[in-house]
């Protein structure tokens, strides 16, 4: 079910919350498997038919975990991880890559047509980061409730944010109401998650309006005009903004709720003033594990600036690769490790950047990237990017009425975590969150209700 849903907001949570509270109450020791219980739920609502594989996934990799505990078979580790990236392959790659065989005459090309399991790429990147940790030793054993809930806890299973085994393990010990400030957790948790809400429903979702008809007018093969691509192409870098973002304001609002923090995903990061930063602002979590378990195993600058140029291309391009499988993915990967390239020799050089400068290089160079993310070909990314450079008609129409704001929202901040925590308990606070909330509920009645940007990753 989806976090901005009738479903979820006036069933779902508030049954998980009651019970949850009554078990942490009365029988504390039945908490994890309860929220283990929940999340597996939460999942199977979406399709049933996709439980038994992420109830599988957890119970083997847990089974290799306790092997390995007994064997210290780095092999076996090994094995694992490849086994679970075999297995996001072919859920998510293998028509792609079937795809591309068919441009070769003679080539067998068998289509398989599969669903793609929600969450799939994020608990399988869970897994990774646990099993290699756990190889190196920094890992310790835990049993399988414990580790069925850091794969599964609902509030960041489908879309993350990824989390570190170390980040919230030790979360999981703790009597949350009983902390001193539990009250005041769950207030900011209520507090985040309407942030969240209001980000997606109000900000992000009409942004769409906005975005959707010129990029299907591309993809239908129709000509773009300048004003159309520059509606289409802004709409878009603000939409998927609010719309992650919002989602993670949202997941973090409601592990608060539970008591558990997850770590932020998002930092103000069209305020970045290089490539570099927007990406230590941008899916913060990603980056990191990119960075830790892609970028550093790939050589990373150990190892001479031949190499790290190599890690940078490839490791952005794969990243790209995560996010859809298809060509425009991997070159907006791709783009950004050019781009990130070019910063690397510009530092190396000694020139200087002023800061209004960078700024605005990072924030059109990245809107000009979002076009390969959004579009659905190279020819209906190229229909728009001759729009953007003035090679089709000028055109009218220019709607601006729901960018201005969100783009204000977006650049100027603060961020929601930041704002949230800024705020002091107070009762004017918690009058008008609610009536936001209550507004966003009329929203989501009335109006189209789309699904997060991130859930078909």
């Amino acid at each position: 079910m989806l976090f901005n849903s009738f479903a979820f907001l006036l069933a779902f949570l508030p049954l998980a919350l009651g019970l949850h509270w009554l078990v942490e109450r009365f029988a504390p020791v039945w908490r994890l498997p309860l929220l283990l219980v929940l999340s597996l739920a939460f999942y199977a609502y979406w399709d049933w038919r996709f439980l038994p594989l992420l109830m599988a996934s957890i119970l083997v990799n847990w089974l290799i975990a306790e092997a390995f505990q007994k064997t210290c078979s780095g092999a076996l580790i090994t094995a694992a991880i490849v086994a679970n990236l075999l297995l996001l392959a072919v859920f998510k790659y293998l028509d792609f890559f079937a795809g591309l065989a068919a441009a070769f005459p003679g080539l067998p090309a068998p289509k398989l047509d599969l669903a793609l399991p929600l969450g799939i790429s994020f608990f399988t990147f869970h897994h990774v980061m646990y099993l290699t940790d756990l190889r190196r030793g920094q890992a310790p054993r835990y049993d399988l409730v414990r580790y069925g809930l850091y794969i599964a806890f609902f509030p960041q299973v489908l879309a993350g944010p990824l989390v570190r085994w170390r980040e919230i393990m030790h979360q999981f010990e703790e009597r949350p109401y009983h902390r001193s400030d539990a009250a005041e957790r769950f207030g900011r948790g209520l507090l985040l998650l309407t942030a969240g809400l209001a980000k997606k429903v109000l900000l992000g979702d009409p942004l769409a309006e906005y975005a959707n008809p010129v990029f299907a007018a591309a993809t239908a093969g129709k000509i773009v005009s300048v004003a159309e691509a520059w509606q289409g192409t802004l709409a878009f870098t603000f939409q998927i903004y609010f719309d992650f973002s919002g989602y993670t304001d949202m997941a973090l609002g409601l592990a608060l709720l539970f008591g558990i923090v997850l770590p932020q995903n998002f930092e103000t990061p069209y305020r970045a003033a290089s490539i570099q930063d927007f990406w230590r602002r941008w899916h913060m979590t990603l980056s990191r594990f990119l960075r830790d378990y892609l970028y550093i195993a790939l050589g990373g600058s150990r190892h001479g600036l031949p190499r790290q140029v190599w890690a940078l291309l490839a490791t952005m391009a794969l990243g790209g690769l995560w996010h859809g499988a298809g060509l425009t993915y991997v070159a907006w990967g791709a783009a950004h490790g050019l781009a990130l390239i070019v910063a690397l020799f510009w530092r190396r050089a000694g020139w200087p950047m002023p800061a209004v400068l960078g700024w605005l290089l990072t924030f059109l160079f990245v809107t000009l990237c979002w076009v390969l993310f959004r579009a659905s070909s190279f020819e209906a990314a190229l229909a728009i990017y001759k729009g953007l450079v003035g090679l089709a008609p000028l055109g009218t129409g220019f709607k601006w009425r729901a960018l201005l704001p969100a783009a204000a929202f977006a650049i100027i901040g603060p961020s929601a975590w930041v704002l949230v925590h800024r705020l002091p308990p107070a009762r004017w606070i918690a009058v008008i969150a609610a009536l936001l909330f209550v507004l966003i509920l009329f929203k989501i009645g009335e109006d189209a209700n789309y699904e997060f940007i991130y859930f078909q990753f």
